[in-house]
């Protein structure tokens, strides 16, 4: 299967949310080309962009897992070049 880049953006709402956040993405660690995360703090919310380099399965099984993390909020973009 060939591997895709995708851009994951997640917002965490429930900061008690990230120690399984971190969880999930340490799992995935070794797909992951980087991550930035940013606290904004007058809505009291981070923003966190992953970006992997992965088969079509494995990022949308790292969504789907994330997805089901109560306190935040994910959506998934993939690149067109395989």
């Amino acid at each position: 299967m060939d591997d895709r880049i995708a851009l994951i953006g997640i917002i965490v709402e429930d900061i008690n949310a990230t120690e399984k956040l971190n969880e999930i993405l340490h799992i995935y660690s070794k797909y992951i080309i980087g991550r930035m995360g940013l606290p904004y703090h007058k809505k009291d919310v981070c923003i966190i962009s992953v970006v992997l380099d992965a088969p079509n399965d494995i990022i949308s099984s790292l969504s789907g897992k994330l997805g089901m993390v109560k306190g935040i909020n994910v959506k998934t973009m993939y690149s067109k070049i395989k």
